[in-house]
């Protein structure tokens, strides 16, 4: 991070330092359980995915200092942001980020992963109830407020269940997977209702619609974990991710003529959770199919991720980014 007397625009861009950023750890961390399902189908030693972990949680710990120092020396920024009715919907990127590194941890540092899934479980909860209370609460929401990005307070409760249900915790797990189940589909009446009888998504906020993938692929891969069996169940979450995957891609000429924006990291979580579905499914019942359309999403994500980073590496340098909208 840049100190705040080391350039005279670094107050600033501290000020300006968006909770939006956790998105990337939570696509960073995605990235590298993608490449640890890979690993469990190929039966690799587990040297990439460890490799991205630490990539990862190097990343994460950077947006973590820079939004900490954000905090520390700008507190009103940081309520404005809670005030404001998109990026609310973000803070609780802050915990999905720490559960997935959970996740990320179980095999290689079970005790690590213990302690981080305890805060991240925590903090999950305190700030899905906040945001949802924040929803309902005296703020009134008008229809062309509401995007995609509202899905991530439920997405969270989802993930919970990844290393909640292998380090022993399974009515916590069960807790949050069936609240979160439940606020999926009432925001997912919301949302369609909204992007089909409503004023279109402004431009920088085109790419979250990717995030309609990610709560059906992520609860696929928790009912695994809960369950221990696809079962009826498992394919309407898997078979619902598919289809909205679809119906993204068909939007994708809406996304070629959008520039580079923040947002745009909104396309690598879902994606690798799609990906760990697949993969996961292809385990579960033994589907060269489903191993293959893996391989491909994650050939995809890769390239994704990989863009991302230099076009958001740009951005920063540039100044495009930490700007006030």
């Amino acid at each position: 991070m840049i100190a705040a007397d080391a350039h005279p625009a670094a107050p600033r861009r501290i000020a300006h330092y968006p909770v939006t950023f956790f998105a990337i750890g939570m696509g960073m961390m995605g990235l590298t359980l993608a490449i640890r399902s890979a690993e469990h189908a190929f039966g690799g030693a587990g040297t990439a995915s460890g490799v991205a972990l630490a990539l990862s949680t190097a990343m994460l710990v950077a947006i973590a200092v820079g939004y900490g120092a954000k905090a520390l020396t700008h507190p009103a920024e940081v309520r404005a942001e809670w005030q404001h009715p998109i990026r609310i919907a973000f803070f609780p990127a802050i915990s999905i980020s720490l559960l997935l590194l959970a996740a990320a941890l179980v095999d290689p540092m079970p005790h690590l992963a213990h302690a981080v899934w305890l805060l991240g479980t925590a903090l999950q909860g305190g700030l899905a109830l906040a945001v949802i209370s924040a929803w309902i609460g005296h703020r009134s929401f008008q229809p062309g407020l509401l995007t995609p990005a509202w899905f991530i307070p439920a997405v969270g409760n989802v993930i919970v269940p990844l290393a909640g249900a292998r380090l022993g915790y399974l009515e916590i797990s069960w807790l949050f997977f069936s609240g979160g189940l439940i606020f999926w589909l009432v925001l997912l009446t919301l949302v369609m209702n909204r992007l089909m009888f409503h004023d279109p998504l402004p431009g920088k906020m085109v790419p979250t619609l990717m995030i309609l993938v990610a709560p059906p692929a992520v609860a696929f891969t928790s009912w695994l974990r809960l369950s221990g069996e696809v079962g009826p169940f498992g394919h309407v979450l898997l078979s619902a991710a598919y289809v909205f995957a679809a119906l993204v891609v068909t939007q994708w000429p809406r996304f070629r003529s959008m520039p580079f924006a923040l947002s745009w990291w909104a396309l690598s979580f879902p994606l690798a959770a799609l990906t760990i579905a697949s993969f996961g499914y292809a385990e579960a019942a033994g589907s060269a199919a489903h191993r293959l359309i893996g391989t491909g999403l994650l050939a995809l994500l890769l390239a994704v991720v990989v863009g991302l980073i230099l076009r958001t590496a740009l951005a920063i340098r540039a100044g495009t980014i930490c700007l006030t909208e």
